[in-house]
């Protein structure tokens, strides 16, 4: 399916200020048959803690009413995804970055032993809770992830959707294999296994072992997975991005500090998901339709917490409304084409119910 969108010059990445893409009816008509309008993918990258930000864009994405039909993540973007395709209203997802303990679902942490010191259980070695060593795996100071996965899970199975093949919104997710340095795109079986392999942040996660590979975060090879939409027959990609551009981190160094003081330990893998993948991700936001970009430079991978998540949601709800007017001409452009299922006219297409309050 081709389509025509205009946008007045070539776009060259990040670098080069994105044009403003204009949708009318015409534009957006794909060539090979009226009978059918183009798809519409929304693409969500990985930050960690500023995934808060992709809720208060898609906040804008669905009061502006542009029907999205399928969706790609990478790493926090897989978790935000994959609840969406699954019906879990951006609402619901602002009450789970505002209200959950993220320091216990992250960590591991077993509530039952905060309290002490040091403890061993079950051949786990706890301290003040938090699991560091494993007599069985021999691994140290690598999480399972089993509290984000049953948090997931417990998520999905409100839905009454646990796997790939029962979302509502074809969805597909990134992580990487990093003994052959190869994205891995996810797009079958469970999702929450799926979801926390895209997130396994290394040295910090274990890896997810799926169909015989050690899988990691999908950030370190595609943190912006365009290209995995185009495949999925997107005509159109809403891509938002949460990675810090070369100006925020020129802004953020400090050549008198060490780098970890600067950044951090999540900092740093912030740092470095850029460096394999930059080429990739210029391309990817060159090729995006509307290429969203919350100002996040305050904020890195660890910042959760009830206060940090509710200015990123902010934040990204601000800079989605700066697209307004294209988020809009576009769902107004679908929705004006012939619909052969409506006799009376109008694309109304929507996988999930308008928004109520």
């Amino acid at each position: 399916m081709a389509i025509n969108i205009s946008a007045a010059g070539p776009r060259q990445g990040e670098a080069a200020k994105k044009e403003k893409a204009s949708f009318s009816a015409s534009d957006v008509v794909p060539q090979d048959s009226v009978s059918k309008r183009p798809k519409v993918a929304l693409v969500l990258g990985g930050g960690g803690a500023k995934g808060a930000a992709e809720i208060g864009a898609i906040k804008v994405i669905e009061e502006a009413g542009v029907p999205i039909d399928c969706v790609v993540g990478t790493s926090i973007g897989a978790i935000v995804g994959g609840m969406y395709a699954v019906g879990v209203r951006y609402y619901e997802m602002a009450d789970l970055f505002l209200t959950m303990n993220w320091f216990n679902t992250l960590s591991d942490r077993n509530d039952d032993l905060m309290d002490m010191p040091w403890k061993k259980k079950n051949g786990t070695f706890y301290l003040f809770g938090v699991p560091i060593y494993n007599e069985k795996d021999k691994t140290v100071g690598l999480l399972n992830g089993t509290n984000v996965v049953e948090k997931i899970d417990s998520i999905l199975k409100v839905k009454g959707r646990t796997k790939f093949d029962q979302t509502l919104i074809p969805f597909k997710c990134v992580a990487a294999d990093p003994m052959a340095m190869e994205e891995v795109i996810l797009d079958e079986g469970k999702l929450s296994e799926a979801m926390r392999a895209s997130m396994s942040i290394p040295g910090i996660y274990k890896p997810v072992k799926i169909d015989g590979r050690w899988l990691v975060d999908g950030g370190v090879l595609n943190n912006l997975p365009v290209d995995v939409a185009r495949q999925m027959g997107a005509d159109i990609v809403i891509a938002i991005d949460l990675q810090s551009s070369e100006s925020d981190e020129a802004d953020a160094d400090d050549d008198s500090e060490p780098i970890f003081n600067q950044k951090g330990l999540l900092g740093i893998f912030d740092w470095l998901i850029s460096q394999p993948q930059a080429k990739k991700r210029s391309a990817n936001i060159a090729d995006a339709d509307i290429y969203i970009k919350p100002s996040l430079s305050l904020f890195d991978f660890s910042s959760f917490g009830n206060k940090n998540a509710k200015r990123m949601i902010e934040i990204g709800e601000e800079e989605a409304r700066k697209h307004w007017d294209e988020l809009t001409n576009l769902a107004n452009a679908i929705n004006a084409l012939p619909n052969p299922d409506n006799s009376e006219g109008g694309a109304k297409y929507y996988p999930l119910k308008p928004i109520e309050e």
